[in-house]
């Protein structure tokens, strides 16, 4: 597992709702283009931490993640808990 002290923080939640709000340095990619854009996650830092609005579908996108090889992807659940961590 590649680790550094910077995760790379993954926003599966639609463009619109990445517009509306997003985690400073988070990246988007909706959990809908997942699978097809799941290359892009190969090279970027560990662990990967998901997000979306409530926690389901980065969830899902960590199961996706899981499945493609990327074992080291975490949930990070809703935004709400994200920026909050990011604050704690």
């Amino acid at each position: 597992m590649r680790t550094t002290s910077k995760p790379t923080l993954l926003d599966v939640r639609t463009p619109q709702e990445f517009a509306e709000q997003h985690v400073a340095g988070a990246i988007n990619i909706p959990l809908d283009q997942l699978s097809a854009r799941m290359q892009e996650l190969i090279d970027l830092p560990r662990p990967i931490i998901a997000y979306c609005r409530s926690g389901n579908r980065s969830g899902m996108a960590v199961s996706m993640m899981n499945q493609n090889g990327i074992s080291d992807a975490m949930n990070g659940g809703g935004i709400a808990d994200m920026l909050q961590a990011m604050n704690d």
